[in-house]
């Protein structure tokens, strides 16, 4: 049998490597300004009722300042009803934001640099962009000085929020599932019906030339 220590210290072990295997959603990319500038968005799947934290690090690129753009942000679902969380204008350095979503769907965070004075060349900004979903939204360390937990204590808590967001994606891809089983019974059921309808009008536009055809050479004394 192992030693308490030994055991505690490789689940500490186990846990930050179950903990760490998560996707780190961070990007750097840089977007230069424009008069009619397009917008800039990166997506990223959300569930429903999730913490959203958007952590953006924006830099202006030299000689550039940004007294010559303007950057704006817009935090956006894919859902059927495009909601609209957040908007904020002219950000500037470090910018967090913090939304709830409404829906499970594929959320965007939306960046349009505009340039604001005339040049030769079009000023450029630097975003650094860090995206974090669910449990990696939540401040672990504010819960244990909170709460007085220990570290494997915390890691435990962290634990069982993933858990809980594995939990609840796979009943959201079943009822999914169900969903699409529903649809495909449903459109093989229609194609059936359009199939049996389509043959039964065949077959009475059959009887039909037959009976006219009949009565034609009946009229031209070609039949009896």
């Amino acid at each position: 049998m192992l030693s308490s220590p030994l055991r505690t210290a490789r689940l500490l072990l186990l846990l930050i490597a179950v903990l760490s295997s998560t996707l780190v959603q961070a990007i750097k990319f840089d977007l230069p300004a424009a008069t009619h500038p397009h917008t800039k968005c990166i997506w990223n799947y959300a569930l429903s009722d999730s913490l959203v934290i958007i952590t953006a690090n924006t830099i202006a690129k030299e000689p550039f300042d940004f007294s010559n753009q303007r950057l704006d942000v817009e935090v956006v679902d894919g859902s059927k009803h495009n909601n609209v969380y957040l908007s904020k204008k002219n950000i500037k350095g470090e910018t967090r934001l913090a939304i709830n979503t409404h829906s499970h769907a594929d959320l965007g965070v939306c960046f349009k640099n505009t340039q604001t004075s005339k040049s030769s060349t079009a000023p450029v900004v630097t975003i650094d962009l860090d995206v974090d979903i669910g449990a990696d939204a939540v401040d672990y360390n504010a819960i244990a000085n909170q709460e007085s937990l220990s570290g494997l204590e915390t890691e435990m808590r962290k634990l069982e929020a993933v858990a809980n967001e594995i939990v609840n994606e796979m009943e959201y891809l079943k009822k999914r599932e169900l969903r699409m089983a529903d649809t495909n019974l449903s459109t093989n059921m229609r194609v059936t019906n359009f199939a049996i309808l389509t043959l039964v009008a065949l077959i009475a536009l059959g009887f039909w030339q037959v009976f006219h055809l009949r009565g034609f050479f009946k009229r031209k004394y070609l039949i009896d």
